[in-house]
């Protein structure tokens, strides 16, 4: 049985190191994907405290909101609009320091001021998009971009 343990590593990078063991060995058993994104918001939400985390979903032509934890979210979103449907069009991470300089930011809680939006790949295809908001400026950086990107890569 998987027991999640709060995370008292100093840096960053370790605890995004012990946090991805974590969720690499809960996830590794697991086929449902609503099941593992529920787990790893929650476990990335907890870990660092961000605003809001979670996923959006690919369906057809939009995102649809999956399992976050954090206050109401918007329930769709465009193709290549707002953070989200611009790192699914791009088919890249998106790091923003300063949400109200993003074109287009779609405002689904005015407290939002930093967002890292990262593409979750599964056969060379975008199946939804890990979106995680701070309610504080320019809290994301490469080291969020790294392990977030490794973390989305254990939904492939």
């Amino acid at each position: 049985m998987f027991e999640y343990q709060d995370i008292n590593a100093t840096t960053k990078r370790e605890r995004y190191e012990l946090l991805y063991r974590q969720i690499a060995s809960l996830v590794e058993d697991e086929r449902d994907d609503i099941a593992n994104m529920a787990n790893i918001s929650s476990m990335l939400h907890h870990t660092f405290g961000f605003w809001w985390t979670g996923f959006y979903r690919v369906k057809g032509e939009e995102l649809v909101l999956g399992p976050f934890q954090g206050p109401p979210a918007c329930c769709r979103i465009g193709y290549g609009k707002g953070v989200c449907g611009t790192a699914w069009r791009e088919r890249c991470t998106q790091v923003v320091a300063d949400v109200e300089q993003f074109e287009g930011h779609i405002a689904c809680s005015s407290l939002s001021r930093s967002e890292i939006v990262v593409p979750v790949w599964r056969n060379n295809e975008i199946i939804g998009v890990l979106d995680i908001d701070s309610d504080n400026l320019a809290t994301f950086d490469d080291i969020d971009r790294e392990w977030l990107e490794h973390i989305a890569a254990l939904m492939s």
